[in-house]
């Protein structure tokens, strides 16, 4: 499947672009309600507009959003975290259906955390969690019901690991999550959570990333890359909009300044991407790069004109 994936990926990049047919026009993509993908959702979605294609994005739960992708209902995925999602990517690979286009993101992190009150009651570990079990209220804070990480910690409760067996894992979606870390955090509560960069959860709270979480989350505090995947038939039959996913990558600094826009500012996605990407044209340069429209004509001037105006 390595093989597979590489090859294709090549041949995408290297073939001169051209249009795409008709049926290609609308492009399904799934958001699991995750503000990072709902930023880079939105990327595509600004581009994609002014390509001439219609995005069409629903929001699906991590596992129903890989089998919407294996089964068809969706064509391409830009949240793909590894390695906390090895599982679900090792069933995309098996289906022989779904192949990596690009890993997008690089420098991502995902691991356990504490806010200062957890700090200042001496937890920087995972094995420092459960003498302080009554502080904490016995309560780690997960985001929505079958993510990968809240399985991850479902398993550590079950399995007795660093003592936490006695302990509740809470679900909520991340906004409820961040909600009631901001009311512990007011109270003095101390609270251990899920956090992950890139957030703007990181310049709002001051956070302490575990250590000792290697065999659960991953080295480096949960260090992670994520990745586009797509279709393969979907891929080959619209190959100039496999180009451009191919080509379509962010760094950390510029999704923490996307996600403060929707989270902060209370802006929707689509008008943080077109906003943030007015005043940081040329960052589309290398992603629009033998890209075309929908018709056939030079991509880049066409999204630049569209979020011009």
């Amino acid at each position: 499947m390595k093989i597979t994936t590489i090859t294709a990926t090549l041949l995408v990049l290297a073939a001169p672009a051209f249009a795409d047919d008709a049926e290609c026009q609308t492009v399904r993509l799934s958001d699991p309600g995750w503000t990072d993908i709902t930023a880079t959702n939105s990327v595509a979605s600004v581009l994609l507009t002014g390509l001439g294609y219609e995005p069409e994005i629903s929001t699906l739960s991590v596992p129903v959003g890989y089998e919407a992708l294996k089964n068809g209902d969706t064509d391409v995925f830009l949240g793909n975290w590894m390695p906390a999602q090895a599982k679900f990517r090792e069933d995309l690979d098996a289906s022989g259906t779904v192949s990596e286009l690009v890993q997008n993101l690089t420098g991502a992190k995902f691991t356990l955390a504490v806010t200062t009150p957890g700090a200042e009651a001496g937890v920087a570990d995972f094995a420092d969690l459960d003498a302080q079990m009554d502080a904490f209220e016995g309560k780690i804070y997960g985001i929505e019901p079958g993510a990968p990480a809240n399985q991850s910690i479902q398993s550590m409760i079950d399995s007795d690991a660093f003592g936490l067996g006695d302990w509740e894992l809470v679900e909520s979606g991340e906004q409820a999550m961040l909600a009631q870390l901001a009311r512990n955090d007011a109270g003095g509560t101390p609270t251990v959570f899920l956090a992950w960069a890139p957030h703007p959860m990181n310049e709002n709270f001051d956070i302490t990333y575990l250590s000792g979480g290697d065999e659960q989350f991953g080295p480096d505090f949960g260090g992670a890359t994520v990745h586009t995947v797509a279709r393969d038939e979907w891929a080959a039959s619209c190959p100039n909009l496999a180009k451009l996913f191919t080509q379509l990558t962010f760094d950390v600094s510029m999704e923490n300044q996307l996600m403060a826009k929707i989270l902060d500012d209370g802006m929707s996605g689509e008008d943080a991407a077109a906003g943030w990407l007015a005043e940081n044209p040329d960052v589309m340069t290398p992603w629009l790069d033998g890209v075309t429209t929908l018709d056939g004509q030079p991509g880049a001037d066409a999204v630049k004109a569209a979020i011009a105006g």
